[in-house]
């Protein structure tokens, strides 16, 4: 079956190769515990998680804040109960350095601390890269942010809790003719980066079936100056722009967007569910809404507890951007650590072939949702937010639930 989806998938689309991109020093707190889990072997009371995320390149802001959540959650529960015995939890960490270069030898890393799953990673590009490591090695990963299809298709060690690409795409289209009327969108990606890129491929085919148009353009790797696009939207009447980029292009959109006074409404994908991108729409008029994972007010029991681990901790403040703002990726990062014990439980053995038969029969009901794995062992859901930038505030609005369909 998943080799079946994967030739399809490879026939019929560009596939994006990174989920997420910003470019942040690494999370001390990570680094700290890595070198921890460097220095001994495992005991027998203990069972290793491998992290699989950039700490450090272009997605370090997106993987420390999606670890964060997973430090959080092992901070609250420590220990699992296996067999009648109580285990350790232990977080082995590699840097794939947000490069799908680095990540194969980051996932060998892994392999070779004797690790019984891997969760990650923020960036659907180092997941791909490294999937095969993982495949040879036996061993389960659970991708959390990963939203490439490509990124289990064909791999059968390969699962994930978020939704994919094509499916976000929908949601923001249907989003656009609902919200807006859209009848034209202009759509912005960065040349050749196979996220932007496949995005805009799906979001383009919803919206045109529907009857609506699309104008297409491509900035070059490193563009710092986006006016003659934007003034293109603006002169080509777009009823809305859709731009899922990296955070830091994104940033750079916004402000720029700010001083030229474009009230034309921007769309972006979960790249954009960033408090990065958030701090660059406020005091302005911009009007900015992403599909993303989480929402603050989705769990007033797991809202609390991050916001007071992030202001108890000082590497944990540094690593989600310097304040309190919860990130979706954080909160998926969250719920990943516990479908990882969940699999754990089920396999009854801390041996990683246990667990990785274990997976696809987990269920969890998370703050992100109700998670679960369908046969090509990506995420059963069927819904994500939208939420808009409250440019006063400077703080992230519900906007609605959405499916693909427009309810």
């Amino acid at each position: 079956m998943k080799k079946l989806i994967a030739a399809l998938l490879t026939g019929v689309m560009t596939l994006s190769l990174a989920a997420c991109g910003s470019t942040a020093p690494a999370a001390s707190g990570a680094d700290t515990a890595g070198a921890a889990a460097d220095s001994g072997a495992s005991s027998g009371d203990t069972i290793r998680i491998g992290v699989f995320e950039p700490s450090t390149g272009d997605s370090a802001s997106g993987g420390k804040k999606e670890i964060l959540g997973m430090q959080y959650a092992n901070s609250e529960t420590p220990t699992v109960e296996v067999g009648g015995k109580t285990y350790n939890v232990e977080l082995v960490y590699a840097d794939n350095g947000s490069s799908a270069d680095k990540a194969p030898s980051a996932a060998s890393e892994l392999v070779g601390k004797d690790v019984s799953l891997v969760l990650g990673s923020y960036g659907s590009g180092v997941s791909m890269a490294g999937g095969p490591k993982f495949e040879e090695a036996g061993l389960a990963a659970i991708g959390v942010t990963c939203t490439n299809p490509n990124v289990t298709a064909g791999n059968d060690y390969y699962f994930r809790i978020c939704f994919l690409d094509n499916f976000q795409a929908d949601v923001l289209a249907n989003f656009a003719m609902e919200k807006f009327s859209a009848k034209k969108a202009y759509c912005l990606g960065e040349n050749g980066n196979e996220y932007d890129q496949g995005l805009v491929a799906f979001f383009t085919k919803v919206f045109e079936d529907a009857g609506g148009q699309v104008i297409s353009d491509s900035f070059p790797t490193n563009n710092s100056d986006f006016t003659s696009y934007l003034n293109k939207a603006k002169s080509e009447g777009a009823d809305v722009i859709f731009t899922p980029v990296s955070i830091a292009y994104a940033k750079q959109i916004m402000e720029q967007a700010a001083s030229l006074d474009i009230d034309i409404p921007f769309l972006g994908s979960d790249t954009l569910d960033d408090n990065m991108v958030l701090e660059a729409t406020k005091d302005t008029k911009l009007q900015l809404y992403v599909s993303t994972f989480y929402q603050e007010g989705g769990s007033d029991t797991f809202d609390k507890g991050i916001k007071d681990y992030i202001n108890g901790n000082s590497d944990a403040m540094t690593a989600n951007g310097g304040n309190d703002t919860i990130s979706a990726v954080t909160a998926m990062g969250y719920d990943a650590y516990y479908v990882a014990l969940e699999a754990i439980k089920a396999a009854g053995s801390p041996d990683k072939g246990a667990i990785k038969q274990a997976i696809p029969g987990v269920t969890w009901d998370g703050v992100s949702g109700s998670i679960a794995f369908d046969a090509a062992g990506d995420a059963v859901r069927d819904t994500a937010y939208i939420k808009t930038a409250d440019t006063a505030s400077g703080t992230w609005a519900f906007e609605k639930v959405q499916t693909g369909s427009g309810n």
